[in-house]
């Protein structure tokens, strides 16, 4: 990304703090992405191998019991919510275009129960972000963040070697 104040400003990096390449799993040991052409010949390179051992860590990672409770949390909430919304979704649309005399009743004024479903669907839309925001910040977040340390460090471990 370029700083736009003039041609010859020096280009502005912008640094994630979470970004670690350590951490990819991607072989970026030093910030480049590494070669991924494989070349036939003498026995693999230490980084080689430590990329083979850094995608076991990953994996291990993945295996564990920590992970699949975390997994298993986010699967808990999204699923439900995700039926539950698509439910009250579809029954909107089915009331639209098949009860339209229930849909153009007037509930105050000029405004009707259609008027009504349809910001019901846009407060249940903010709701359910809500929820998740909550629910992820509640009961997976310290989890999740707890395994990125662990795996972190056990990659570092291995790239060190």
């Amino acid at each position: 990304m370029e700083n736009r104040e003039g041609l010859d400003s020096a280009p502005v990096r912008i640094d994630d703090p979470w970004y670690d390449a350590l951490a990819s799993g991607w072989g970026e040991v030093d910030g480049t992405a590494a070669q991924a052409a494989v070349v036939p010949g003498p026995a693999p390179s230490a980084q080689a191998q430590a990329q083979r051992s850094a995608a076991d860590i990953y994996l291990e990672v993945q295996r564990s019991a920590a992970f699949q409770e975390v997994r298993g949390r986010y699967r808990r909430f999204v699923g439900p919510a995700v039926l539950a919304f698509l439910a009250w979704y579809l029954a909107y649309v089915v009331a639209a275009t098949t009860a339209p005399g229930l849909m153009a009743r007037p509930v105050a004024g000029a405004v009707n129960v259609a008027m009504v479903a349809g910001l019901g669907q846009f407060l249940t839309t903010f709701g359910l972000t809500w929820a998740y925001v909550r629910h992820a910040r509640l009961h997976r977040d310290r989890a999740a963040l707890d395994l990125r340390w662990d795996t972190q460090e056990l990659t570092r471990g291995v790239v060190e070697r």
